[in-house]
Parts: C-alpha cells; structure tokens; sequence
C-alpha cells in the first residue's frame, strides 16, 4: 500500500482501494446548452424532460429567473440513452419506466447493462446470457449499450464548460405549476 492511496479518508470514512479517476466529480455539472449539445436533444425538449421530472439535473434546478440548472455526467447518461430510445419508436410512457429504473443505480452500474426495445417494452440486460435468451425468445430488435454512451459523453464532454455547484445539491426535479397540478389530480 503507497502514501497516496489511503483506505481510510482523513474523517475516518472508508474509500475505495481502486479509486476510478475516469468518473466524473459528483459535484461537478453542465449547463442545459451543453447538456443538449453532449446528448443531442433539442433545448425544449431538456426544458419538458425537467419540468415533466423524465429526466432533471441532479446537482442544481432552476430557481426563478436566471439561475441555471446543473446536469451531472450520470444526468447526460441518461439524457443520451432517453434520446436513443426515443429515436427507435419507444414511447415517452415506457422511457419513464426505464429511466425511473435507471435512476436508482450508480453511474458504475449503468455501464453494465444494455437495454434491448422491441418498440413498446425496453428490457434490461446485464449479461450475455440475458442478451441470448432475450433474442432467443424473439422479443428485442434494438440494443443500446450503456457503456457505449457513456464512452461517447466522456470523449467529448471535455470540449465543454464545466461548473462546480454552488450550495446544495438539488434532490428534487424543477416542477412546474401545472406539472404539480396534474400530479395532485392523479394523487387524489
């Protein structure tokens, strides 16, 4: 064990005995402008996907007139593979499902799965066997690798300003009003 490779952090907490420098600061984001360049979607379809809580920055939402959202590299991940989706035929209803599934996994974990659409469902695979038997069964016709994405963000996400946030990390979407309307409606 070297000097500069520590268990244990100063505070006492356990760190990683492999650190991987290839993933991204949590703290560090990207402005909408970019994260529509870096996941090549159009700026009203970010500005939907955020106030309809798809997919809303991570580290910081908007709050009222000139403040800028935050997209963090797991936020572009999943905005690139929402694109990829949309781009096979998948509706927006079964994105929702695959997103709100994506979400709870770390950005490590997303690098392993590739996801297969026959058009309506999107299937979920983590390894080759799983690919085999999803083809075998004749269900998926379009496979996106994740880690494929997440290659393509990291070999041109550096072409592209980041910023460090400011203050807390947002753990909420941006709502709007009548996003909060029709939620409440649902919700009785």
């Amino acid at each position: 064990m070297t000097e500069d490779s520590p268990v244990w952090s100063t505070s006492g907490e356990q760190v990683g005995l492999f650190p991987d420098v290839s993933l991204p600061d949590e703290l560090v984001g990207y402005r909408g402008a970019a994260a529509c360049q870096i996941a090549g979607i159009t700026y009203r379809q970010l500005d939907y996907w955020a106030r309809t809580g798809l997919v809303g920055p991570s580290i910081r939402s908007a709050h009222g007139s000139g403040s800028q959202r935050l997209y963090s590299f797991k936020d572009l991940l999943v905005l690139k593979v929402v694109k990829r989706l949309l781009d096979t035929g998948v509706s927006l209803q079964n994105i929702r499902v695959a997103v709100e599934h994506l979400r709870r996994r770390g950005v490590a974990d997303l690098a392993r799965i590739t996801l297969f659409s026959d058009g309506t469902t999107v299937y979920e695979c983590t390894s080759p066997e799983e690919v085999v038997d999803l083809l075998q069964g004749g269900q998926g016709v379009f496979g996106i690798a994740v880690s494929g994405a997440m290659r393509e963000i990291s070999g041109t996400i550096h072409e592209f300003p980041a910023e460090r946030a400011e203050g807390p990390i947002s753990e909420e979407p941006a709502c709007d009003e009548l996003s909060r309307r029709r939620r409440d409606r649902r919700t009785g």
